[in-house]
């Protein structure tokens, strides 16, 4: 036992992790000796980045399970061809979890999980021999010092909002441990929210306000950053997942010490919103704001609703240094423009490169509200039970629906976020080199011969509708491919805006003290006020008085103005909803018909397989084997 730890240790100081010698994303070569790895400056910057190297392979969206199992997309499980796209975090939402050989494993790194207590190692061996590079400044050795403390906060973080209580890496045990010395336990969760707190809060002071060196340093943690994490992770203490959930009450460690707080602390709200307000106070203070397009000049007169869809879309894609609302991203561009666009083009049909395979289901099309700012459930302008009638796009609708194309009344009268996250058929489609409003593609997504539908059973979109909102409207899919990258937001000020209106509304506040956060969301997505709105057009005008009904609202727009930005999955998990998301059926329209009558029919792609187990991760069997001090989560 004392020598698989030792192997795991000494792996730490020599492997080589990834080949790509990228900033941000470095390992050390042939690291032979700790004192080797801190002889200078030099060195022990690459082994600081090495430290960072995990967090930039978070980067992907199918290892994410915020992404893959919120809801939000499905992927084909029936493809012969995956065009690279590992479908394991995908298919969990079919029921393949299980503790035997765990998908997205982030406790020991398996199925496409990252081991994430070899990244704590690491960054603990950083702190140990932080004093050896004797030409490091000390200006530089506090901010790394810090980076590396922010960098173990998150970690630990991730681990936390997958598994629940984990236990608390904070040094490395020597390699002369005892073989129960090494049998870690699990701490409580109280127990590491306070750790991942104290980490960041030590940080903080030592971190720079602002990036100034970007070409050299984007990407860096920041004293927003830092803030911004503690308050995701308050919030998630605070919320019913872990803040008197009795689901959990019986895990307890095998000396008996409970894991769980059973008992309900409003107090955790206080602490929630206090440092969410300190994160947007300083965000705001350090030159965040919420972002606004910036046309190219090959781009003439655009409308109003062009230009909110375009306001809305290039928050996410518009370049980290041009874009004031980013708080943060990670270093890596986004990879899968390919998988989130539809075939807009005779040539690009033709190119087996263009897969468009992300489906966006019905239930997430229909979680966007009306253009009068509520569901449409509530909407009482809106046709809700004749959604699915057809109806034909005209001049007044041009922006937004091709005009001529017969598409279903669900697509009309909606909000612009609808618009600018979406493509579906009959959509406009702004971009993909053609940016005249009035000669723009729109997506035709009906039959297995349509330019932007389904092929064959190798390149399709099971549900034909693709996640636009990430797809830079620069990028051409044509019979050449010209992508303009982007970085995927972790945190936008946005959701630091809803955040806080959430926290707001936990501690009781009146909606007049909530309201306004939402509205700054709000206006910004070309929507009156939650009040206005909801007064004029909901079914339900009184909807915002009661903390239950402002409650939904906040969740609602969450999901909204953070679509398929790797959140809204894990909102959904720390608010104990992802169970009642998951319990229907996800379906798509009837994809390789062509005639509208017989396209527009709702049909199950996916019955998703959920339930109580589910919010927390199953531990490998093998690690409860080798440390028989760790207790399995509920139900596996």
């Amino acid at each position: 036992m004392k020598s698989y730890y030792k192997i795991i240790y000494i792996c730490i100081l020599t492997s080589c992790i990834f080949s790509c010698k990228k900033y941000l994303d470095v390992t050390p070569d042939n690291v032979g000796t700790i004192d080797y790895a801190f002889r200078n400056r030099n060195e022990a910057e690459n082994y600081l980045f090495s430290c960072y190297s995990t967090l930039q392979q978070l980067v992907y969206p199918q290892f994410d399970p915020g992404f893959t199992t919120s809801g939000e997309v499905i992927f084909p499980n029936t493809l012969t061809d995956n065009q690279g796209i590992d479908p394991t975090g995908f298919n969990l939402i079919r029921g393949t979890q299980n503790s035997a050989n765990p998908g997205l494993d982030y406790w020991d790194g398996y199925n496409g999980g990252q081991a994430l207590f070899t990244a704590l190692r690491r960054c603990n061996t950083m702190l140990e021999n932080i004093d050896k590079p004797v030409d490091l400044t000390a200006d530089e050795k506090k901010r790394w010092i810090a980076e590396v403390k922010f960098l173990k906060a998150y970690y630990h973080f991730y681990l936390f909002r997958l598994y629940g209580p984990i236990p608390i890496t904070d040094v490395n045990l020597p390699i002369n441990s005892s073989e129960e010395a090494v049998k870690v336990k699990r701490a409580p969760v109280d127990s590491v929210v306070n750790y991942m707190v104290r980490l960041l809060d030590q940080a903080t002071p030592d971190l720079p306000k602002v990036i100034l060196n970007q070409a050299k340093e984007l990407g860096r943690i920041t004293q927003p950053i830092a803030l911004s994490v503690k308050a995701q992770i308050l919030a998630t203490a605070a919320s019913p997942l872990f803040n008197g959930n009795p689901d959990y009450s019986s895990i307890k460690n095998k000396d008996g010490q409970a894991l769980f707080n059973s008992t309900y602390d409003g107090t955790k709200w206080d602490k929630a919103a206090t440092a969410t307000l300190a994160a947007i106070n300083s965000a705001e203070a350090n030159g965040n704001a919420l972002h606004k397009f910036i046309p190219t000049s090959a781009i003439g007169k655009l409308s109003d609703s062009l230009t909110t869809v375009l306001d809305l879309q290039t928050a996410i894609t518009e370049k980290w240094e041009l874009n004031t609302e980013i708080v943060w991203a990670l270093n890596p561009t986004f990879k899968n423009q390919p998988n989130c666009t539809p075939r807009l083009t005779a040539k690009a049909a033709a190119n087996p490169s263009f897969p468009g395979t992300f489906a966006v289901p019905i239930s997430e099309q229909e979680l966007f509200y009306t253009k009068n700012g509520v569901p449409i459930n509530e909407d009482n302008t809106f046709d809700y039970n004749n959604r699915y009638d057809l109806r034909t796009g005209d001049y007044a609708s041009r922006f937004y629906i091709g005009n001529g194309y017969t598409t279903v009344k669900a697509h009309f009268d909606r909000e612009p976020r609808f618009y600018a996250d979406l493509g579906f058929d009959g959509g406009i489609w702004f971009g993909n080199g053609m940016v005249n409003q009035e000669t723009l593609y729109y997506v035709q997504g009906r039959g297995s011969s349509s330019l932007a539908g389904p092929t064959d059973n190798i390149r399709i979109n099971v549900t034909s509708c693709w996640p636009k909102k990430l797809v830079n409207y620069q990028t051409v899919q044509d019979d050449g491919n010209t992508v303009v990258d982007f970085r995927l937001p972790l945190i936008r000020l946005a959701g630091l805006y809803l955040l806080y209106a959430e926290t707001l509304n936990e501690q009781g506040k009146p909606a007049n003290e909530v309201t306004p956060w939402l509205d700054k969301v709000r206006t910004r997505a070309g929507l009156p006020g939650v009040v206005d709105a909801w007064s004029k057009y909901s079914r339900n005008p009184t909807k915002y008085t009661s903390q239950d009904g402002m409650r939904q609202i906040i969740h609602q727009e969450t999901r909204i103005e953070l679509a398929f930005e790797c959140e809204p999955g894990w909102d959904l998990r720390r608010w104990k909803e992802l169970q009642s998301v998951l319990s229907k059926p996800m379906q798509g329209w009837n994809v390789y018909e062509k005639d509208p009558i017989n396209f527009y029919r709702p049909t199950t792609i996916v019955t998703p397989v959920f339930n109580v187990r589910g919010y927390l991760w199953p531990i490998h069997d093998y690690a409860l084997l080798v440390n028989n001090n760790l207790v399995q989560n509920l139900g596996w």
